[in-house]
Protein backbone atom coordinates (compact mmCIF):
# COMPACT_ATOMS: atom_id res chain seq x y z
CA UNK A 1 0.00 0.00 0.00
CA UNK A 2 1.36 3.41 -1.01
CA UNK A 3 0.04 5.04 2.16
CA UNK A 4 1.88 2.61 4.44
CA UNK A 5 5.11 3.18 2.51
CA UNK A 6 4.64 6.93 2.91
CA UNK A 7 4.14 6.56 6.67
CA UNK A 8 7.25 4.38 6.96
CA UNK A 9 9.29 7.07 5.21
CA UNK A 10 7.71 9.83 7.30
CA UNK A 11 7.98 8.16 10.71
CA UNK A 12 10.81 5.58 10.45
CA UNK A 13 11.44 5.57 14.22
CA UNK A 14 7.80 5.16 15.29
CA UNK A 15 7.81 1.39 15.15
CA UNK A 16 4.80 0.74 17.40
CA UNK A 17 2.65 3.25 15.53
CA UNK A 18 3.65 1.68 12.20
CA UNK A 19 2.93 -1.78 13.59
CA UNK A 20 -0.63 -0.97 14.59
CA UNK A 21 -1.27 0.98 11.37
CA UNK A 22 -0.10 -1.95 9.25
CA UNK A 23 -2.25 -4.43 11.19
CA UNK A 24 -5.35 -2.25 10.88
CA UNK A 25 -4.78 -1.37 7.24
CA UNK A 26 -4.23 -5.01 6.30
CA UNK A 27 -7.80 -5.75 7.38
CA UNK A 28 -9.59 -2.62 6.20
CA UNK A 29 -7.73 -1.85 2.96
CA UNK A 30 -9.74 -4.38 0.87
CA UNK A 31 -12.91 -2.68 2.11
CA UNK A 32 -11.63 0.75 1.08
CA UNK A 33 -10.54 -0.57 -2.31
CA UNK A 34 -14.16 -1.50 -3.03
CA UNK A 35 -15.59 1.85 -1.91
CA UNK A 36 -14.86 4.86 -4.13
CA UNK A 37 -16.34 7.30 -1.59
CA UNK A 38 -13.89 6.19 1.11
CA UNK A 39 -11.07 6.58 -1.39
CA UNK A 40 -12.15 10.03 -2.54
CA UNK A 41 -12.48 11.30 1.03
CA UNK A 42 -9.03 9.87 1.91
CA UNK A 43 -10.46 8.20 5.02
CA UNK A 44 -7.42 5.97 5.60
CA UNK A 45 -5.03 8.88 5.13
CA UNK A 46 -6.99 10.97 7.60
CA UNK A 47 -7.22 8.16 10.13
CA UNK A 48 -3.45 7.61 9.94
CA UNK A 49 -2.71 11.13 11.26
CA UNK A 50 -3.88 12.34 14.69
CA UNK A 51 -6.08 15.43 14.79
CA UNK A 52 -3.64 17.06 17.18
CA UNK A 53 -0.45 16.33 19.13
CA UNK A 54 0.30 18.31 22.28
CA UNK A 55 3.76 18.02 23.86
CA UNK A 56 4.91 19.91 26.91
CA UNK A 57 7.52 20.15 29.66
CA UNK A 58 6.59 19.30 33.25
CA UNK A 59 8.77 21.00 35.87
CA UNK A 60 8.12 20.05 39.46
CA UNK A 61 9.76 19.95 42.90
CA UNK A 62 10.19 16.69 44.81
CA UNK A 63 9.96 16.27 48.58
CA UNK A 64 13.74 16.83 48.92
CA UNK A 65 13.32 20.27 47.42
CA UNK A 66 15.00 19.25 44.16
CA UNK A 67 13.58 20.31 40.81
CA UNK A 68 12.88 17.63 38.21
CA UNK A 69 11.91 17.92 34.55
CA UNK A 70 9.75 15.43 32.63
CA UNK A 71 8.05 15.33 29.24
CA UNK A 72 4.30 15.14 28.77
CA UNK A 73 2.09 14.36 25.77
CA UNK A 74 -1.54 14.27 24.72
CA UNK A 75 -2.34 12.76 21.33
CA UNK A 76 -5.90 13.68 20.36
CA UNK A 77 -6.35 11.16 17.60
CA UNK A 78 -9.97 11.48 16.47
CA UNK A 79 -13.19 13.06 17.71
CA UNK A 80 -15.28 11.87 14.77
CA UNK A 81 -17.81 10.05 16.96
CA UNK A 82 -17.45 11.99 20.22
CA UNK A 83 -15.09 13.91 22.51
CA UNK A 84 -11.54 12.61 22.70
CA UNK A 85 -11.37 9.80 25.26
CA UNK A 86 -8.39 7.79 26.48
CA UNK A 87 -6.06 7.18 29.37
CA UNK A 88 -2.92 8.79 30.74
CA UNK A 89 0.16 6.61 31.16
CA UNK A 90 3.04 7.42 33.52
CA UNK A 91 6.05 5.30 32.64
CA UNK A 92 9.73 6.11 31.97
CA UNK A 93 9.68 4.24 28.66
CA UNK A 94 6.91 6.18 26.91
CA UNK A 95 7.41 8.36 23.86
CA UNK A 96 5.34 10.03 21.16
CA UNK A 97 5.42 6.69 19.32
CA UNK A 98 3.69 5.06 22.31
CA UNK A 99 0.84 7.54 22.36
CA UNK A 100 0.30 7.63 18.60
CA UNK A 101 -0.10 3.85 18.50
CA UNK A 102 -2.35 3.88 21.55
CA UNK A 103 -4.40 6.77 20.16
CA UNK A 104 -5.27 4.90 16.97
CA UNK A 105 -6.08 1.75 18.94
CA UNK A 106 -8.25 3.80 21.29
CA UNK A 107 -10.22 5.37 18.44
CA UNK A 108 -11.21 1.98 17.04
CA UNK A 109 -11.75 0.43 20.47
CA UNK A 110 -14.07 3.23 21.56
CA UNK A 111 -15.99 2.89 18.32
CA UNK A 112 -16.67 -0.77 19.14
CA UNK A 113 -18.40 0.15 22.41
CA UNK A 114 -21.20 1.95 20.58
CA UNK A 115 -20.77 4.95 22.89
CA UNK A 116 -20.14 8.53 21.75
CA UNK A 117 -16.40 8.65 22.38
CA UNK A 118 -13.48 9.60 20.18
CA UNK A 119 -9.93 8.38 20.74
CA UNK A 120 -6.93 9.92 22.51
CA UNK A 121 -3.99 8.92 24.68
CA UNK A 122 -1.33 10.72 26.69
CA UNK A 123 0.93 10.71 29.70
CA UNK A 124 4.49 11.38 30.76
CA UNK A 125 7.89 9.74 31.19
CA UNK A 126 7.49 10.00 34.98
CA UNK A 127 7.82 6.79 37.00
CA UNK A 128 5.55 6.71 40.08
CA UNK A 129 7.07 3.44 41.32
CA UNK A 130 9.02 3.92 44.54
CA UNK A 131 7.93 7.55 44.84
CA UNK A 132 6.32 8.96 47.94
CA UNK A 133 2.72 10.16 47.92
CA UNK A 134 4.08 13.71 48.16
CA UNK A 135 6.17 13.29 45.02
CA UNK A 136 3.33 11.69 43.08
CA UNK A 137 0.96 14.47 44.11
CA UNK A 138 3.46 17.19 43.22
CA UNK A 139 4.05 15.70 39.80
CA UNK A 140 0.34 15.23 39.09
CA UNK A 141 -0.39 18.84 40.01
CA UNK A 142 2.44 20.10 37.76
CA UNK A 143 1.33 17.83 34.91
CA UNK A 144 -2.24 19.11 35.10
CA UNK A 145 -0.99 22.72 35.08
CA UNK A 146 0.05 22.04 31.48
CA UNK A 147 -2.80 19.75 30.41
CA UNK A 148 -5.92 21.36 31.87
CA UNK A 149 -6.43 23.93 29.09
CA UNK A 150 -6.77 21.13 26.52
CA UNK A 151 -9.34 18.93 28.28
CA UNK A 152 -12.98 19.18 29.34
CA UNK A 153 -16.18 17.17 29.55
CA UNK A 154 -17.16 17.93 25.94
CA UNK A 155 -13.68 18.12 24.40
CA UNK A 156 -11.22 15.59 25.86
CA UNK A 157 -11.76 13.30 28.85
CA UNK A 158 -8.60 11.53 30.12
CA UNK A 159 -8.64 8.49 32.40
CA UNK A 160 -6.03 6.20 33.96
CA UNK A 161 -3.65 3.70 32.41
CA UNK A 162 -0.31 2.15 33.39
CA UNK A 163 1.10 4.09 36.36
CA UNK A 164 -2.09 6.13 36.76
CA UNK A 165 -4.57 4.62 39.16
CA UNK A 166 -7.28 5.99 41.42
CA UNK A 167 -4.72 7.85 43.57
CA UNK A 168 -3.16 9.65 40.61
CA UNK A 169 -6.56 10.41 39.06
CA UNK A 170 -7.61 11.99 42.36
CA UNK A 171 -4.58 14.28 42.41
CA UNK A 172 -4.99 15.14 38.71
CA UNK A 173 -8.71 15.83 38.96
CA UNK A 174 -8.24 17.89 42.12
CA UNK A 175 -5.77 20.10 40.26
CA UNK A 176 -8.08 20.35 37.24
CA UNK A 177 -11.02 21.38 39.43
CA UNK A 178 -8.96 24.12 41.05
CA UNK A 179 -7.43 25.40 37.80
CA UNK A 180 -10.63 25.28 35.75
CA UNK A 181 -12.79 26.66 38.55
CA UNK A 182 -15.51 24.07 38.06
CA UNK A 183 -16.43 20.49 38.95
CA UNK A 184 -17.29 18.67 35.75
CA UNK A 185 -16.79 15.27 34.14
CA UNK A 186 -13.41 16.16 32.61
CA UNK A 187 -11.82 12.94 33.87
CA UNK A 188 -12.96 9.37 34.48
CA UNK A 189 -11.55 6.64 36.66
CA UNK A 190 -12.19 8.79 39.70
CA UNK A 191 -12.90 7.44 43.16
CA UNK A 192 -16.63 6.98 43.81
CA UNK A 193 -16.12 9.56 46.58
CA UNK A 194 -15.64 12.26 43.92
CA UNK A 195 -18.05 11.10 41.24
CA UNK A 196 -16.39 7.96 39.96
CA UNK A 197 -18.24 4.84 38.92
CA UNK A 198 -18.18 1.60 40.84
CA UNK A 199 -16.64 -1.33 38.93
CA UNK A 200 -14.29 1.08 37.05
CA UNK A 201 -10.99 -0.35 38.31
CA UNK A 202 -12.28 -3.89 37.76
CA UNK A 203 -13.90 -3.15 34.40
CA UNK A 204 -11.06 -3.96 31.98
CA UNK A 205 -10.41 -7.30 33.67
CA UNK A 206 -14.06 -8.20 34.04
CA UNK A 207 -14.80 -7.16 30.46
CA UNK A 208 -11.91 -9.33 29.26
CA UNK A 209 -13.47 -12.40 30.86
CA UNK A 210 -16.96 -11.56 29.62
CA UNK A 211 -15.62 -11.36 26.05
CA UNK A 212 -13.61 -14.56 26.47
CA UNK A 213 -16.72 -16.38 27.71
CA UNK A 214 -18.69 -15.13 24.68
CA UNK A 215 -15.99 -16.41 22.31
CA UNK A 216 -15.75 -19.80 24.00
CA UNK A 217 -19.52 -20.17 24.14
CA UNK A 218 -19.69 -19.40 20.40
CA UNK A 219 -17.81 -22.65 19.71
CA UNK A 220 -19.45 -24.69 22.46
CA UNK A 221 -16.66 -24.43 25.05
CA UNK A 222 -16.58 -23.12 28.61
CA UNK A 223 -14.09 -21.54 31.02
CA UNK A 224 -14.54 -23.98 33.87
CA UNK A 225 -11.28 -25.78 34.76
CA UNK A 226 -9.36 -24.05 31.96
CA UNK A 227 -5.76 -23.25 32.92
CA UNK A 228 -5.14 -19.56 32.22
CA UNK A 229 -1.65 -18.06 32.18
CA UNK A 230 -1.71 -14.32 32.92
CA UNK A 231 1.11 -11.80 32.62
CA UNK A 232 1.25 -8.62 34.63
CA UNK A 233 0.10 -7.82 38.16
CA UNK A 234 -1.69 -4.51 37.70
CA UNK A 235 -5.41 -3.81 37.70
CA UNK A 236 -6.04 -5.57 34.41
CA UNK A 237 -4.30 -8.79 35.44
CA UNK A 238 -5.61 -8.86 39.01
CA UNK A 239 -9.26 -8.27 38.15
CA UNK A 240 -9.09 -10.60 35.17
CA UNK A 241 -7.80 -13.19 37.63
CA UNK A 242 -10.58 -12.39 40.08
CA UNK A 243 -13.29 -12.92 37.50
CA UNK A 244 -11.61 -16.07 36.11
CA UNK A 245 -11.54 -17.59 39.60
CA UNK A 246 -15.22 -16.71 40.02
CA UNK A 247 -15.88 -18.63 36.79
CA UNK A 248 -14.04 -21.71 38.17
CA UNK A 249 -11.07 -21.30 35.83
CA UNK A 250 -7.53 -21.86 37.16
CA UNK A 251 -5.15 -18.89 37.09
CA UNK A 252 -1.67 -20.41 36.91
CA UNK A 253 0.54 -17.30 36.72
CA UNK A 254 1.02 -13.60 37.33
CA UNK A 255 4.19 -11.68 36.53
CA UNK A 256 6.16 -8.47 36.81
CA UNK A 257 9.29 -7.08 35.17
CA UNK A 258 11.53 -9.24 37.37
CA UNK A 259 9.92 -12.63 36.92
CA UNK A 260 6.82 -14.79 37.18
CA UNK A 261 4.84 -16.22 40.07
CA UNK A 262 3.51 -19.66 39.09
CA UNK A 263 0.55 -21.18 40.92
CA UNK A 264 0.65 -24.91 40.02
CA UNK A 265 -2.67 -25.64 41.76
CA UNK A 266 -4.25 -22.36 40.72
CA UNK A 267 -4.24 -18.94 42.36
CA UNK A 268 -6.60 -18.92 45.34
CA UNK A 269 -9.06 -16.16 46.21
CA UNK A 270 -7.26 -15.48 49.51
CA UNK A 271 -3.91 -15.19 47.76
CA UNK A 272 -5.39 -12.79 45.23
CA UNK A 273 -7.02 -10.69 47.95
CA UNK A 274 -3.64 -10.29 49.63
CA UNK A 275 -1.92 -9.32 46.36
CA UNK A 276 -4.60 -6.69 45.72
CA UNK A 277 -4.26 -5.41 49.29
CA UNK A 278 -0.49 -5.03 48.90
CA UNK A 279 -0.92 -3.16 45.61
CA UNK A 280 -3.80 -0.87 46.52
CA UNK A 281 -3.21 -0.16 50.20
CA UNK A 282 0.54 -0.57 50.59
CA UNK A 283 1.58 0.47 47.07
CA UNK A 284 3.64 -2.71 46.86
CA UNK A 285 3.95 -5.28 44.11
CA UNK A 286 3.91 -8.97 43.27
CA UNK A 287 7.48 -9.39 44.51
CA UNK A 288 6.43 -8.14 47.94
CA UNK A 289 3.73 -10.81 48.08
CA UNK A 290 6.15 -13.57 47.09
CA UNK A 291 8.77 -12.36 49.59
CA UNK A 292 6.26 -11.91 52.41
CA UNK A 293 7.20 -13.90 55.50
CA UNK A 294 8.75 -17.22 54.62
CA UNK A 295 8.04 -19.23 51.52
CA UNK A 296 4.47 -18.64 50.29
CA UNK A 297 2.61 -21.91 50.01
CA UNK A 298 1.45 -22.80 46.52
CA UNK A 299 3.60 -20.17 44.78
CA UNK A 300 6.70 -20.76 42.72
CA UNK A 301 8.38 -17.44 41.89
CA UNK A 302 11.07 -17.66 39.22
CA UNK A 303 13.19 -14.65 38.37
CA UNK A 304 13.45 -13.65 34.70
CA UNK A 305 10.84 -16.26 33.72
CA UNK A 306 7.85 -15.52 31.52
CA UNK A 307 4.33 -16.87 32.14
CA UNK A 308 4.29 -18.69 28.80
CA UNK A 309 7.03 -21.17 29.72
CA UNK A 310 4.54 -23.61 31.32
CA UNK A 311 1.55 -25.40 29.86
CA UNK A 312 -1.84 -23.69 29.83
CA UNK A 313 -5.08 -23.69 27.86
CA UNK A 314 -5.48 -19.94 27.46
CA UNK A 315 -2.78 -17.25 27.40
CA UNK A 316 -3.88 -13.83 28.65
CA UNK A 317 -1.17 -11.17 28.23
CA UNK A 318 -2.17 -8.32 30.55
CA UNK A 319 1.03 -6.30 30.92
CA UNK A 320 2.12 -4.12 28.01
CA UNK A 321 2.64 -3.83 24.28
CA UNK A 322 4.77 -6.39 22.41
CA UNK A 323 5.42 -8.40 25.56
CA UNK A 324 4.85 -11.74 23.84
CA UNK A 325 7.45 -12.32 21.12
CA UNK A 326 8.07 -14.98 18.48
CA UNK A 327 9.98 -17.23 20.89
CA UNK A 328 7.10 -17.06 23.36
CA UNK A 329 4.67 -17.86 20.55
CA UNK A 330 6.75 -20.90 19.66
CA UNK A 331 6.52 -22.06 23.27
CA UNK A 332 2.75 -21.59 23.29
CA UNK A 333 2.50 -23.48 20.01
CA UNK A 334 4.58 -26.35 21.41
CA UNK A 335 2.21 -26.48 24.39
CA UNK A 336 -0.80 -26.55 22.02
CA UNK A 337 -2.35 -23.38 23.44
CA UNK A 338 -5.50 -22.76 21.44
CA UNK A 339 -6.56 -19.34 22.71
CA UNK A 340 -4.74 -16.03 23.22
CA UNK A 341 -6.82 -13.29 24.84
CA UNK A 342 -5.16 -9.87 24.48
CA UNK A 343 -5.99 -8.00 27.68
CA UNK A 344 -3.13 -5.51 27.20
CA UNK A 345 -2.91 -3.16 24.21
CA UNK A 346 -1.16 -4.87 21.26
CA UNK A 347 0.70 -7.39 23.49
CA UNK A 348 1.82 -9.61 20.59
CA UNK A 349 4.63 -8.73 18.22
CA UNK A 350 3.76 -9.11 14.55
CA UNK A 351 5.92 -12.23 14.26
CA UNK A 352 4.31 -13.75 17.36
CA UNK A 353 0.84 -13.12 15.96
CA UNK A 354 1.78 -14.67 12.61
CA UNK A 355 3.27 -17.75 14.29
CA UNK A 356 0.22 -18.34 16.46
CA UNK A 357 -2.21 -17.93 13.59
CA UNK A 358 -0.30 -20.60 11.66
CA UNK A 359 -0.94 -23.05 14.50
CA UNK A 360 -4.68 -22.41 14.29
CA UNK A 361 -4.83 -20.55 17.60
CA UNK A 362 -7.70 -18.11 18.08
CA UNK A 363 -6.47 -14.62 18.94
CA UNK A 364 -8.96 -12.32 20.63
CA UNK A 365 -7.71 -8.75 19.92
CA UNK A 366 -7.18 -6.09 22.52
CA UNK A 367 -9.47 -3.57 20.79
CA UNK A 368 -12.36 -5.84 21.69
CA UNK A 369 -11.10 -7.68 24.75
CA UNK A 370 -10.07 -4.70 26.88
CA UNK A 371 -12.82 -2.31 25.81
CA UNK A 372 -14.59 -2.83 29.14
CA UNK A 373 -12.49 -0.20 30.88
CA UNK A 374 -13.31 2.62 28.52
CA UNK A 375 -16.93 1.43 28.32
CA UNK A 376 -17.33 2.03 32.04
CA UNK A 377 -15.54 5.36 31.63
CA UNK A 378 -18.28 6.28 29.17
CA UNK A 379 -20.87 5.14 31.68
CA UNK A 380 -19.14 7.25 34.36
CA UNK A 381 -19.63 10.28 32.09
CA UNK A 382 -23.34 9.46 31.85
CA UNK A 383 -23.65 9.21 35.63
CA UNK A 384 -21.83 12.52 36.09
CA UNK A 385 -24.05 14.22 33.49
CA UNK A 386 -27.17 13.00 35.34
CA UNK A 387 -25.63 13.71 38.77
CA UNK A 388 -26.40 10.12 39.72
CA UNK A 389 -24.48 7.11 41.02
CA UNK A 390 -25.47 3.76 39.54
CA UNK A 391 -25.39 0.57 41.59
CA UNK A 392 -22.69 -2.04 41.09
CA UNK A 393 -25.22 -4.47 39.65
CA UNK A 394 -26.50 -1.92 37.14
CA UNK A 395 -23.00 -1.01 35.97
CA UNK A 396 -21.93 -4.64 35.76
CA UNK A 397 -25.04 -5.58 33.77
CA UNK A 398 -24.35 -2.74 31.33
CA UNK A 399 -20.73 -3.90 31.00
CA UNK A 400 -21.84 -7.44 30.13
CA UNK A 401 -24.22 -6.09 27.50
CA UNK A 402 -21.54 -3.95 25.88
CA UNK A 403 -19.05 -6.84 25.73
CA UNK A 404 -21.77 -9.08 24.27
CA UNK A 405 -22.48 -6.48 21.59
CA UNK A 406 -18.77 -6.08 20.77
CA UNK A 407 -18.47 -9.84 20.34
CA UNK A 408 -21.48 -9.83 18.04
CA UNK A 409 -19.87 -7.11 15.88
CA UNK A 410 -16.59 -9.06 15.68
CA UNK A 411 -18.44 -12.20 14.61
CA UNK A 412 -20.44 -10.27 12.00
CA UNK A 413 -17.37 -8.66 10.40
CA UNK A 414 -14.91 -11.50 10.97
CA UNK A 415 -17.02 -14.53 10.20
CA UNK A 416 -15.59 -17.32 8.08
CA UNK A 417 -16.91 -20.74 7.14
CA UNK A 418 -15.31 -22.70 9.97
CA UNK A 419 -14.02 -20.04 12.39
CA UNK A 420 -14.09 -16.37 13.34
CA UNK A 421 -11.25 -14.03 12.45
CA UNK A 422 -11.62 -11.79 15.50
CA UNK A 423 -8.67 -9.61 14.50
CA UNK A 424 -10.30 -8.61 11.23
CA UNK A 425 -13.74 -8.43 12.82
CA UNK A 426 -12.65 -5.87 15.43
CA UNK A 427 -10.67 -3.75 12.98
CA UNK A 428 -13.40 -3.65 10.34
CA UNK A 429 -16.25 -3.01 12.80
CA UNK A 430 -14.40 -0.18 14.53
CA UNK A 431 -13.24 1.33 11.25
CA UNK A 432 -16.68 1.31 9.68
CA UNK A 433 -18.23 3.28 12.53
CA UNK A 434 -15.47 5.93 12.44
CA UNK A 435 -15.46 6.08 8.62
CA UNK A 436 -19.22 6.60 8.48
CA UNK A 437 -18.91 9.59 10.83
CA UNK A 438 -16.00 11.04 8.84
CA UNK A 439 -18.04 10.73 5.66
CA UNK A 440 -20.81 12.77 7.27
CA UNK A 441 -18.37 15.65 7.98
CA UNK A 442 -17.12 15.83 4.41
CA UNK A 443 -13.71 17.49 4.27
CA UNK A 444 -13.65 18.51 7.96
Amino acid sequence: MDLLETLIERYPDQTMFLQTVSEVFEDVHPLVERDQVLQNLKILERLAEPDRIIQFRVTWQNEKGEFEVNRGWRVQHSNAIGPYKGGLRFHPGVSLDTFKFLGLEQTLKNALTGLQMGGAKGGADFDPKGRSDTDVMSFCHAFMMELYRYIGRDSDIPAGDIGVGEREIGYLFGAYKKLAGRFDAAMTGKSPAIGGSCVRKEATGYGCVYFLKEALDHVGKELKEKHCALSGAGNVALYTAQKLIAEDAKVVSLSNAKGTAFFPDGLTSSQLERIIEIKEQEHGNLQDFCDEGKEVEGVDYIKDAKPWSRACDIAVPCATQNELDEEDAETLADNHVGWVCEAANMPLTKKARTRLLKTGATILPSKAVNAGGVAISGIERSQNAQHLAWSKDKVNTRLKTIMHDIHRLCVKQGGEKDRINYLRGANVAGFLRVAKAMQAYGSL
